[in-house]
C-alpha cells in the first residue's frame, strides 16, 4: 500500500521525509532502508535508486540541515547584525530540527567528503564565525579561529544540552532566552 505522501512522486524527498521521521523517534541509529521504504510505501529498491545506501541517505539528510541551518543563519545575520542572535538562531535550528543536527554533527555516520556536505556545512560555519570578528577581543591579540570555535562550541554544547534534556526546567524552557544570556556573557559588542 503506497503512503500518502508519495503520490506526488518524489520519492526522494518521500525517503528523507520517513529519515527525519525514524530519527526524531529512535535516532539515527534506527535508520535502515527496509524502514524508510516501507514508510515512503515504495519497495525496498526505491532508497537505493536514490541514496545507494544508508549513508547515502544520511549523507542527504546532512547536506540538506547544513543548507537549512546557513540559510537560517545568514537570514538573522542579515536581519539583526547581531553576533549573539547568530548563536541563538542556531539553537532554535537545533531544537526545531533535532533530526537533522543529530546526523549533521556524525559525520561517522554519512559521506562527510560530500560535495554537497562539504559546501553547506562551509556555509554555515562561515556564517557562525564569520561574525567573530564584531564581538572578540579588540587588542588585535585575539586568534580569531579560537574564538570561532569557541563561538561554536558555545551554542552548539547548549543546543546539546536542550535537546538530551540536561538542562533544569530553569533554563530549558526558554531556551533563545537562555542562550542569548549565555552567548552574550562572552561574546557581547564592544
Amino acid at each position: 500500500m503506497p503512503s500518502r505522501r508519495y503520490h506526488h512522486g518524489d520519492l526522494r524527498r518521500a525517503v528523507l521525509d520517513a529519515a527525519v521521521e525514524v530519527i526524531t523517534e529512535a535516532g539515527p541509529a534506527g535508520v535502515s532502508l527496509r524502514e524508510l521504504a516501507r514508510r515512503a510505501g515504495v519497495s525496498h529498491a526505491g532508497p537505493i535508486h536514490h541514496f545507494g545506501d544508508k549513508a547515502g541517505v544520511l549523507t542527504a539528510l546532512a547536506a540538506e540541515g547544513y543548507d537549512l541551518l546557513a540559510g537560517s543563519l545568514t537570514e538573522v545575520r542579515d536581519r539583526t547584525g547581531e553576533f549573539v542572535e547568530v548563536g541563538v538562531a542556531y539553537v532554535r535550528f537545533a531544537i526545531a530540527h533535532r533530526a537533522h543536527f543529530e546526523v549533521m554533527f556524525r559525520p561517522d555516520l554519512y559521506h562527510a567528503d560530500d560535495p554537497a556536505v562539504v559546501a553547506a556545512s562551509t556555509r554555515a560555519s562561515e556564517v557562525l564565525t564569520g561574525g567573530v570578528a564584531t564581538v572578540a577581543d579588540r587588542t588585535g591579540d585575539a586568534d580569531l579561529a579560537v574564538a570561532g570555535v569557541a563561538a561554536w562550541s558555545i551554542v552548539h554544547g547548549f543546543a546539546t544540552l536542550c535537546l538530551t534534556g540536561a538542562l533544569s526546567p530553569r533554563f530549558a524552557d526558554d531556551p533563545e532566552t537562555t542562550a542569548r544570556a549565555v552567548a552574550g556573557m562572552l561574546f557581547r559588542r564592544r
